[in-house]
């Protein structure tokens, strides 16, 4: 599929986020009319539909290093460690399944919207 880390692959995505932001602070050619709006929207609830899954595997991937006793803490608190870091990963699935929703929403509003002029 790619040649590219799991890690460059989130850093790809990320920048991609900062054009978005960078591109929407005005009106312009292809974020002008609601349809820009509901297609940005839709490409966002399917990045925020996949996050999850991308969460839980690197929740599994720690469980599994942990579990080999491949894993070492700088801190030598290898135990809270993990488990905070578990307990991040396990939040911020939450909040990516809230994004999902959220956006799902969004883009289900915005289907019968379109421009008056």
């Amino acid at each position: 599929m790619t040649d590219k880390t799991p890690a460059q692959l989130a850093d790809d995505a990320a920048e991609a986020i900062r054009a978005i932001n960078h591109l929407t602070q005005n009106p312009r050619e292809g974020w002008q009319y609601p349809g820009d709006v509901y297609s940005l929207v839709a490409d966002l609830s399917r990045m925020a539909m996949m996050l999850p899954q991308a969460l839980d595997q690197a929740q599994r991937l720690i469980v599994d290093l942990d579990e080999a006793g491949k894993l070492r803490s700088d801190k030598d608190q290898l135990a809270d460690d993990v488990r905070e870091t578990l307990l991040g990963l396990e939040t911020a699935r939450i909040a990516a399944e809230q994004l999902y929703a959220g956006l799902n929403r969004a883009h289900n509003g915005l289907g019968p919207v379109g421009y008056k002029g």
